[in-house]
């Protein structure tokens, strides 16, 4: 039962009997009656006054009363200039809870074998360096999205696109074999992906010094310091090194891709250890080294079609002034190919894989641009999901010092992002004593959820679209607008359920009926029961925020709630039995909320 519906539908019975008029319920406005107003629904009215022809305090009169007379919905109104303010029947929520609680996945619809198959792309990472603070923002919204849009009843494959080629994977490759000695992850005690980043870091440092050396030589010749340093870098030999390595990378020289292998496979060991612990996953892995070979024979196939053009120096190009943007290089003039042919030969590859019918890439927003050309290439090749494809655009996330503990010093590493995050709510909670009770290795995993339910809700709670200042101690904060005060509230309404069994008091399968319903206890059934409505406008909007801050709104409301009232020292044992049956379905609504950011809810805290 959906209240909203109900009265939408009334209202459009009520106007065809008072004024003889059609109208349908999605032209009915039913908005949440404003806080300083009595009533749950407010209807506006002006669009009805046409075929009213009566004021609009007239017109709100009239259709109050016809609804009251011929229906059970409403129990009192009130009129304020174009708004219609109802007062809903106490029974209908007692129904609407007693329909919650029958349903263990409330608001959320199952995917069928006929439901349209959305793809997710989301962690795009380099394997020359460990995940990152951008990183861990990127693969949790990516991961809130794919649950929000499967809670809308798609189905969903979740997929990640490894750069694994490049100039910059030779940097580490090659700083290895020059000051590596043959250390490897087993016998440094590092992650893979840590070494390899280490290397990475050891190369332009090395490179630094070669550019420095070589420009104060050619000033000394009498070079001007513009020309000196783009020649110095051009020049620096563990560049020209690099490069080369790159072209036998190419070529698929033997032992440069045997290297490549060993190396790319420490690199995802360690990759794997951080999704773990982020609680992320994948249902498909594409990787560049395949997809770019890919790219650059469909860049040839819409040449030879007239889709793209050739340039003298033989370099491929598209030309995009028709759709107000300038020209794009697909393929550079020695054949090789730029990011967009790789996404373009990406492309090609799923959908040879899966029946996309929308693509969403989960990529910030420095690449608005270089995805509205994309989506426009995409639908000139003929992929039917091009045109439509979402590109899921999100702001920067920096410190408040600008940087945290990290290996350069200028990144915010996410293996220690995470282990500080755990250690910062053990040590929380070992100060307020809140888990004195537990055993070691409970307290070990509460605060390993806490921690991580503090870092998600935190980088998800806000807009993905704005740029955002995260602080890791104040998102630790048992109260206020975080993750712990959400999953301890949760805790509190688990711990009310065990004192209840412990009595021997058993939650109702069947509501008491004929309750008096305080103001607040219809006020909180009534926003529970907007989590349907909230997780659909998250699936459209693409919005984990629109379901962390309901979560947040949704508890706040229970802690007055539970302030106000008693419930297990209730005498009356239906208000008694009413207020658990509240109490479980408000866990309930969070855990399933919670749950679509990828946020685990501990039975204790």
């Amino acid at each position: 039962m959906n209240i909203v519906s109900l009265i939408a539908e009334a209202v459009v019975q009520a106007i065809q009997a008072l004024y003889g008029a059609e109208v349908t319920a999605q032209q009915v406005q039913v908005q949440k009656t404003r806080p300083e107003f009595e009533g749950h629904l407010t209807i506006v009215t002006f669009p009805f006054l046409r075929v009213s022809r009566k004021k609009p305090e007239d017109t709100g009169s009239d259709i109050a009363e016809w609804l009251m007379q011929n229906t059970d919905l409403v129990a009192g109104y009130n009129v304020v200039k174009g708004f219609l303010n109802l007062v809903i029947a106490p029974a209908k929520w007692l129904q609407l809870l007693a329909e919650i609680d029958a349903d263990e996945r409330y608001g959320l619809v199952a995917p069928t074998a006929e439901s349209p198959l959305v793809m997710i792309e989301y962690s795009s990472p380099n394997t020359n360096k460990p995940l990152h603070l951008g990183h861990v923002r990127n693969n949790l919204l990516g991961w809130a999205v794919a649950q929000i849009a499967e809670a809308n009843g798609n189905r969903v494959v979740k997929t990640n696109i490894v750069n694994d080629r490049g100039i910059h994977i030779c940097k580490s490759m090659l700083a290895w074999l020059k000051w590596g000695n043959g250390e490897t992850p087993q016998s440094s005690g590092k992650k893979g992906d840590h070494l390899i980043g280490d290397y990475y870091v050891a190369f332009d440092k090395h490179y630094r010094e070669e550019v420095k050396e070589i420009k104060e030589r050619l000033m000394s010749e009498g070079l001007d310091e513009e020309t000196a340093t783009t020649r110095a870098k051009n020049e620096a030999p563990l560049i020209v090194e690099a490069h080369d390595m790159l072209v036998k990378w190419e070529q698929n020289d033997p032992e440069v891709r045997a290297l490549w292998r060993r190396m790319n496979e420490w690199v995802y060991a360690g990759f794997d250890e951080t999704y773990k612990a982020l609680g992320v996953s994948f249902d498909k892995i594409y990787y560049e080294s395949d997809t770019y070979l890919e790219g650059k024979e469909k860049v040839e196939e819409g040449l030879a079609k007239g889709i793209f053009y050739r340039r003298d120096d033989g370099s491929v190009w598209a030309d995009l002034t028709a759709e107000g943007l300038d020209e794009k290089l697909l393929l550079r003039s020695d054949g090789t190919s730029v990011y967009m042919t790789q996404d373009i030969g990406t492309a090609k590859l799923r959908f040879q894989d899966f029946p996309i019918d929308k693509m969403v890439y989960v990529v910030g927003n420095e690449q608005n641009y270089h995805f509205q050309v994309l989506s426009i290439l995409l639908d000139k090749l003929g992929f039917e999901w091009g045109k439509s494809l979402v590109h899921f655009s999100y702001g920067m996330v920096e410190l408040p010092n600008g940087k945290m503990k990290s290996r350069e010093g200028t990144v915010v590493d996410a293996d220690e992002l995470v282990e500080g995050m755990v250690a910062q709510a053990r040590m929380t909670m070992d100060e307020s004593g809140k888990n004195a009770d537990m055993s070691e290795e409970e307290r070990g995993e509460v605060a390993r959820i806490v921690g991580m339910g503090a870092l998600k809700y935190f980088l998800l709670k806000v807009d993905a679209r704005k740029n955002m200042l995260f602080n890791p101690e104040e998102s630790i904060d048992f109260n206020g607008n975080t993750g712990p005060f959400i999953q301890y509230t949760y805790a509190r309404i688990r711990s009310i359920l065990r004192k209840a069994a412990g009595k021997g008091i058993a939650v109702p399968a069947v509501l008491p009926a004929n309750i008096e319903l305080s103001t607040k206890e219809e006020a909180l059934i009534q926003r529970v029961s907007e989590f349907a409505d909230v997780v659909r406008a998250a699936g459209q909007d693409y919005s984990p925020s629109v379901i962390a801050n309901y979560c947040y709104d949704l508890v706040k409301e229970y802690n007055q709630f539970y302030h106000d009232f008693s419930i297990l020292g209730e005498e009356d044992a239906d208000i008694r039995n009413f207020r658990l049956v509240l109490s479980a379905n408000v866990a309930k609504v969070v855990r399933l909320g919670m749950s679509l950011l990828g946020i685990e809810v501990p039975e204790r805290m």
